[in-house]
């Protein structure tokens, strides 16, 4: 045979094997692949997370193995964490079919040369097999049974689907798992936007999560970040002088806790839908945690054991996009686990509006109609102000916005406690009546039980014409179509909004144009303030959980300033009032008909006024009493309401000596303690009479 023909039958056979193995090789894996299918890739259990209108997370939890593995896809990575993933781990990830033989190559050659694994050769779809079905381990077997799983993953998946499940997948350290979480446990933000130096150690982690975790080995957690940007460097992927000032960048070594927004709310939703792993809710994320941080400033300047509730929403569209239940969730002093815009409380004063409304509605009153303010007995029942003083003579506006008692009742009274609470449940809310108890006068003065969230969907009616709203979070507080309707004519709406948009702005609160009511419960045990423009609607509770007194805390001292800080916080710019509605207007008494001009109530008796003329006798705080208004620091104090009955106006108020601003008409004032300690008031009326008590400030 000739050296040609020889060269010619070892070449051909060369040929048959180049063919034939890729062909066994095929062929084998087919086998193996029906004898040893790949278990279903199925959906991965994820952490249930809550989220608000945009998507945003709120809340996540932990699944039922205890980890922290949220959902995510490539379009929510930082593109230049993907493009150092791959060029770390897998250069030739968009190219190979689950193995890469270079690679392998050079891990079969170190480990005849070394007599161990030195470097596995794994590709992104081997590991991702490790995370799914194989396990750890470092084995030849192992890698094969890898390999093979790669193989069989390459058929089944795209590439970018096996990035994302490797991304959900990986661990990061502890009980996390899949960057998302790990971008938010070790930097507090979302993967989109990640810097340079925090890519780098999120590409580093899932080779050695737990001996490289920044919270117990940050020197092992920078040199891993550092060694992954100074070959990235030498591959040319990035800078030099990026790698530079990426390795300068500190390393935090906290773990921050995911996000808790809403917590009340989130685990409501859990509650409701538990076969969900993502349920959105109508809050926005940025007005929910402004509030949260108001409200837990507000907890501090109030003291201990009180807690508050707020509730914003937006009366043109129902969504309610804030819901804060308590002043710290995990405050467990304030019972901070409850859950108060939704418990049924005595809303005080704030029902006012809806009876002026309804009188207003009826025509038996105009805002510049005259009242009387005078002690009267309604068979029996014998309404105080607040303040135990009468004003005599008042218009319907002055007697709303300085909320008087007796005018209210004369007016429930004519209008009827039935249709007030008609109309209240006309608007979605649930009043609580005591067992076999029917409405009478009382309820108009706080004799019921309504809850924050019934406030706020009853006001919605004054920003939306007088129509109720329908008013939901997503997951509770819709009302059914049919129960909703009409609360008041969008004329008294419109004059009642009138009247109490004229409110001035509490003490020390930056002015708004809002129209607001407080009310204070009896024994100061609920201070309200609700409020709204021409399209938001917000609602502040202040109290203790327990329903225990705090003495001294109303409405417009401890809600109405919150109110106002909530509005100026919540990053929302206010929102004109609608113009009147045709046949409203404003009309001078002088131009009102004569039988508008004074409203006389029907059936109501005058009785004499108590102390009208005696000496000023001061009822609050009483001689001796113990007031704490220090805040935690100590350094600032919350105002003292002072109260006298008896007396001529006006009257001189002297603190510790000092004369407090102005003379007062009415018989409270509000007094700023400038420090611990006795202290002495005293009050002078105009006839010179005077009255003294010592009080200890604490």
């Amino acid at each position: 045979m000739t050296r040609s023909r020889r060269r010619w039958r070892i070449a051909a056979a060369a040929g048959l094997v180049a063919v034939a193995l890729p062909l066994v090789g095929a062929g084998a894996f087919l086998a193996l692949d029906r004898a040893y299918p790949l278990p279903p890739l199925g959906e991965i259990a994820v952490s249930p997370q809550v989220v608000d209108r945009d998507g945003r997370l709120l809340r996540a939890f932990a699944t039922e193995e205890g980890r922290w593995r949220l959902p995510v896809g490539l379009d929510e990575v930082d593109p230049q964490f993907v493009r150092l993933l791959i060029a770390y781990e897998d250069k030739r990830f968009r190219d190979h079919a689950g193995v890469d033989p270079a690679a392998m190559l050079r891990a079969g050659l170190q480990f005849i040369a070394n007599g161990r694994i030195v470097s596995g050769g794994s590709t992104l779809s081997m590991q991702l097999a490790r995370l799914s079905d194989v396990g750890g381990g470092r084995n030849l077997s192992t890698k094969l049974t890898q390999m093979f799983r790669a193989l069989q993953i390459e058929r089944r998946l795209t590439k970018d689907e096996i990035l994302e499940r490797y991304l959900t997948l990986a661990p990061y350290g502890g009980n996390i798992e899949g960057i998302r979480a790990a971008s938010l446990a070790w930097f507090g933000k979302e993967p989109k936007k990640l810097r340079l130096s925090e890519a780098a150690l999120l590409v580093s982690l899932p080779q050695a999560p737990e001996t490289r975790r920044p919270d117990r080995h940050p020197q092992a957690a920078r040199t891993a970040r550092d060694r992954v940007l100074q070959r990235m460097a030498d591959a040319g992927v990035i800078e030099p002088v990026e790698v530079a000032r990426a390795s300068a960048a500190s390393l935090s070594g906290d773990r921050r806790r995911l996000p808790a927004l809403a917590p009340h709310l989130a685990e409501a939703a859990i509650r409701a839908k538990p076969d969900e792993t993502r349920i959105a809710l109508t809050l926005d994320r940025d007005i929910q945690q402004a509030l949260e941080t108001v409200a837990r400033n507000a907890a501090t300047r109030l003291g201990p054991k009180l807690s508050l509730a707020l509730m914003l929403a937006d009366a043109r569209t129902g969504d309610i996009l804030a819901e804060v239940g308590a002043a710290d969730y995990f405050d467990s002093s304030r019972a901070g686990w409850v859950d108060m815009t939704r418990v049924p409380r005595s809303p005080g004063s704030t029902l006012k509006p809806f009876i002026y409304g309804l009188a207003l509605e009826q025509g038996v009153i105009m805002p510049e109609t005259m009242m009387r303010d005078r002690p009267t007995n309604f068979a029996g029942y014998r309404p105080e102000n607040f303040d135990t003083t009468y004003q005599g003579d008042v218009s319907v506006r002055a007697a709303l916005q300085m909320s008087l008692n007796v005018p209210a009742v004369q007016l429930l009274e004519t209008v009827g406690p039935a249709a007030l609470m008609q109309r209240l449940r006309r608007g979605g809310a649930e009043p609580v009546l005591p067992k076999e108890e029917q409405p009478g006068l009382a309820i108009g003065l706080g004799g019921i039980g309504l809850s924050l969230a019934d406030l706020v969907q009853a006001y919605a009616a004054f920003a939306n014409g007088g129509n109720a709203v329908t008013l939901t979070d997503g997951i509770h507080g819709v009302r059914e179509p049919y129960k909703l309707s009409t609360v008041l004519s969008a004329k008294a709406a419109w004059q009642v909004s009138d009247i109490l948009s004229g409110i001035p702005a509490p003490a020390a609160s930056a002015a708004r144009p809002i129209a607001y009511k407080t009310g204070t419960s009896y024994g100061y045990r609920d201070a309200w303030s609700v409020g709204f423009d021409g399209r938001y609607v917000l609602g502040v509770w202040v109290g203790r959980p327990d329903n225990g007194a705090v003495p001294g805390s109303t409405g417009i001292t401890a809600a109405a300033p919150i109110l106002f800080e909530a509005f100026a916080r919540s990053g929302l710019a206010p929102e004109p009032f609608a113009g009147p509605p045709p046949g409203a207007r404003r009309i001078e008494r002088a131009d009102l008909p004569e039988g508008l001009k004074r409203f006389v109530p029907k059936g109501a008796e005058l009785v004499p006024v108590a102390g009208a003329t005696s000496d000023p006798e001061i009822v609050y705080p009483p001689q001796g009493a113990r007031v704490e208004l220090a805040s935690a620091s100590g350094d600032e104090f919350s105002p003292l309401i002072l109260k006298l009955q008896g007396g001529r106006a006006p009257f001189r108020w002297i603190a510790n000596g000092r004369p407090l601003d102005g003379l007062f008409r009415r018989r409270t004032a509000a007094w700023v303690p400038d420090g611990k300690g006795v202290s002495k008031l005293t009050v002078i009326d105009a006839a010179g009479k005077a009255t003294t008590v010592d009080i200890l400030i604490q």
